[in-house]
């Protein structure tokens, strides 16, 4: 029971910091742009923010809850189930990722950080309770 914990808390925590971690690495809309404005004669270097949704709201939450099913589901032996969690997120999220490609960009990159950190922390779960 204690490494079935362990899998699932590591999934949760251990998986919020990587899939930050791959967003940041990945530059996806949402940090700030140069610009070049003629000020008195000369070019400056302005930063600015992009306009426009770069964070779905919920998506921390929705992350940690998805990868602990994911988990979840590979510790059950059901590895299938994650199937039902791809889609839930998919349908879920259809409309707002309709709005912007960098979001679509944005949201795919963190959804497969998330379920690559998700199943490897499922199959280490199975590896230390001697099923894999």
């Amino acid at each position: 029971m204690a490494v079935v914990l362990l899998a699932l808390l590591a999934s949760a925590a251990v998986g919020w910091a990587v899939v930050d971690v791959v967003l940041r690495l990945a530059r996806v809309k949402g940090g700030p742009k140069a610009s070049r404005p003629n000020v008195g004669g000369h070019q400056a270097t302005v930063l600015e923010e992009e306009s426009g949704p770069y964070v779905l709201r919920g998506g921390t939450w929705i992350g940690v809850l998805e990868r602990i099913a994911i988990t979840g589901a590979v510790l059950a032996g059901q590895p299938e189930l994650v199937a039902a969690v791809v889609a839930v997120k998919g349908l879920g999220r259809w409309a707002e990722l309709q709005t912007d490609p960098a979001l679509t960009e944005r949201f795919i990159i963190g959804t497969l950080a998330s379920y690559i950190v998700a199943a490897g922390c499922g199959y280490a779960g199975l590896w230390a309770l001697g099923d894999f």
